[in-house]
């Protein structure tokens, strides 16, 4: 047995934290679906960037676009499509809880909570496939587009989570969307979602507060409270209701989970998230380093002590996690909105 082999053993399913059309016309995404166990990928605005801005691979998507915007639209969903297409086995061997790739609404909608839904509708219809999640961030905007996209019936990934505070709003507002979606005689089958809890980031962050004896640490207790709280909020007479009616639990997914830290392990947020029924989305690097010398580890019980040791505001750091996360993804989205618009002019010239 293989050590991704163990690690799905232990309940997790593994999906990549990264989508560009190289991935998937050289057929490094098959292979990474083959041989490394892949259930699933993962997109936001940053790594659309990076994949659209450094390729000449989109130009015929590009010069059919009206717009920047229309383009970056364009260029991302036919990735996302083809994503889909190559999980879809997953999703029907799984029943439907893994199988997905995710693509994030843009992030100049982070605080406004109509335009978010509008918008996520928009690419749910669009893409009109089963095994997609649309993003949205963990915004208080972001909360009230968790319930009313859940309402409509629309597959979303939380993202951009960090505060365990928040994530208990985002599991109260996937609940009340299935509560209300009953009520109205819809069916609750087939609706998927998952929350991307932060973590790495959270370590960077902390790190310079902390002694010596607690650095890297935090985003690890601070992860397994969140899943501690996913677990008491997924079970009782109200969720068992729920599922009686065919819903599925929303699932904590761990995102940022390369190590920044050279002083640490590069598996490190693998190793000590083990945690059964949770995703694991990673950098390929990650994944590769884990396949080579990661192990599976039990998750620590010591959580709530090394959160309660620790001489720091977590609530400030998160918050500000929250708003960095939300600018960087803006400022990635108006790059690739500036590289696209002369690219669009240049192959329609």
């Amino acid at each position: 047995m293989t050590r991704v082999d163990r690690l799905r053993q232990s309940g997790i399913s593994i999906w990549l934290d990264t989508l560009s059309r190289e991935l998937l016309e050289s057929g490094r995404f098959e292979r990474l679906i083959r041989d490394y166990g892949v259930t699933g990928a993962t997109s936001n605005p940053t790594i659309f960037e990076r994949a659209i801005s450094g390729s000449d691979r989109y130009d015929d998507d590009l010069g059919r676009a009206a717009s920047p915007r229309l383009a970056f639209f364009d260029a991302a969903l036919a990735d996302v499509s083809a994503a889909a297409k190559l999980l879809r086995p997953s999703w029907e061997d799984s029943a439907g809880r893994d199988g997905y790739v995710s693509f994030q609404t843009t992030p100049d909608l982070a605080y406004d909570p109509h335009g978010m839904v509008d918008q996520a509708l928009a690419l749910w219809r669009r893409l009109a496939l089963p095994n997609v999640l649309i993003k949205v961030p963990a915004t208080s905007a972001g909360v009230t587009a968790v319930e009313e996209l859940t309402v409509l019936g629309v597959n979303v990934n939380v993202t951009l989570l960090f505060s365990v505070d928040r994530y208990q709003e985002v599991i109260e507002a996937y609940l009340r969307g299935l509560e209300r979606r009953l009520a109205r005689g819809l069916p609750l089958s087939g609706i998927s979602s998952v929350a991307s809890f932060f973590v790495s980031r959270i370590d960077a962050k902390a790190d310079p507060q902390l002694p010596e004896a607690l650095r890297g640490r935090i985003a690890v207790a601070n992860a397994l409270h969140a899943y501690d709280v996913q677990a008491r909020l997924f079970q009782g007479e109200r969720w068992e209701r729920l599922e009686a009616a065919g819903a599925r639990p929303q699932r904590p997914l761990w995102a940022s989970t390369g190590t920044k830290d050279p002083c640490y392990s590069d598996v490190l947020y693998v190793q000590e998230l083990a945690t059964p029924g949770a995703v694991n989305t990673m950098p390929e690097a990650t994944l590769k380093a884990f396949a080579d010398h990661g192990e599976v580890r039990a998750p620590s019980p010591d959580f709530e002590e090394v959160l309660a040791q620790a001489p720091l505001d977590l609530d400030a750091i998160t918050a500000q996690l929250e708003r960095e996360g939300v600018e960087a993804f803006l400022a990635s989205y108006d790059r690739l909105l500036a590289e696209l618009e002369s690219r669009v002019a240049a192959v329609a010239a």
